[in-house]
């Protein structure tokens, strides 16, 4: 399973109405929760089944499934890592909070549990990161947005860098006791005569999202209600079966160009990548 495959699943869905997946009492999380289902059922090809139908779907095509606390959202079996975001317009910036954007997935990042490390056997060092971005009202999905991050974000030494450059800083600040045993940017034990204040040091990481960032490559019919658009680097379209592509290429409504944008790393540079626009 890859995401052309997950990609003519959802050009043949017959709605994208978001309610059926309404689990989630807060609001915000209800939509954020219906989208990712959505893209779930969308990888294992369910959108139909019952909810005890649909958790053996995602076993068979999932090695790993997350939670906010715990990324990515999820993990194709011997495959790309997942992560979903819900924005409520197409100009929102993503709110990344403390985990920065990722090129690519590696195991040995702190943030990921030891389930999530030992998926897929164990034996992987790094996956393609997908970014599945869904601009979500009350009741439906209006735009949805497929882009890797290495088309979309630096590589981890450019966030690295700030992240150390601030701990340093920090450290400088005399008569300190910093403690550096956190997943955040670090903490200030002891800040008061008594000792009993600590201040957290936390970041909170904000990105444009890809539909603004690839706005050049692209113009949707505001006529239509519904949106999709992919963007994935000439390469890796080319690593995904020939069937697949053959079907997606000849389906109707579906458009497929070559375009190019700007290296993530070095914008000098272009790279070639397919866009893929479908609108119903």
């Amino acid at each position: 399973m890859d995401v052309i495959q997950a990609i003519i699943n959802i050009i043949d869905c017959k709605g994208y109405d978001t309610g059926r997946h309404s689990y989630a009492k807060n609001r915000a999380n209800n939509m954020g929760e219906a989208l990712e289902h959505f893209v779930k059922d969308s990888f294992a090809g369910c959108y139909e089944a019952s909810e005890e139908e649909a958790a053996r779907a995602h076993s068979e095509v999932f090695s790993y499934l997350g939670n906010q606390n715990n990324p990515p959202d999820m993990i194709l079996k011997d495959g790309d890592a997942i992560e979903v975001k819900k924005i409520e317009n197409p100009g929102s910036a993503l709110a990344l909070n403390s985990s920065y954007p990722k090129a690519k997935l590696y195991r040995e990042d702190h943030m990921l549990n030891q389930a999530c490390r030992n998926c897929d056997g164990g034996k992987w060092t790094e996956k393609a990161l997908l970014y599945v971005v869904g601009v979500v009202d009350d009741t439906s999905i209006k735009q949805l947005c497929f882009c890797y991050g290495e088309d979309y974000a630096a590589e981890k030494e450019v966030y690295e860098r700030i992240k150390g450059q601030i701990r340093s800083g920090v450290l400088e600040i005399p008569e300190i006791e910093f403690d550096e045993n956190t997943k955040e940017l670090g903490r200030v034990n002891r800040v008061d005569p008594l000792g009993i204040t600590y201040l957290r040091i936390r970041g909170m990481w904000h990105i444009e999202n890809p539909m603004r960032v690839f706005k050049n490559l692209y113009s949707f019919d505001k006529e239509k209600d519904f949106h999709l658009l992919a963007v994935i680097n000439t390469e890796k379209y080319h690593s995904f079966p020939c069937e697949e592509r053959q079907i997606l290429e000849t389906m109707e409504g579906v458009k497929i160009e070559e375009k190019r944008i700007r290296d993530p790393n070095n914008p000098a540079q272009l790279k070639a990548v397919k866009t893929i626009i479908f609108e119903k």
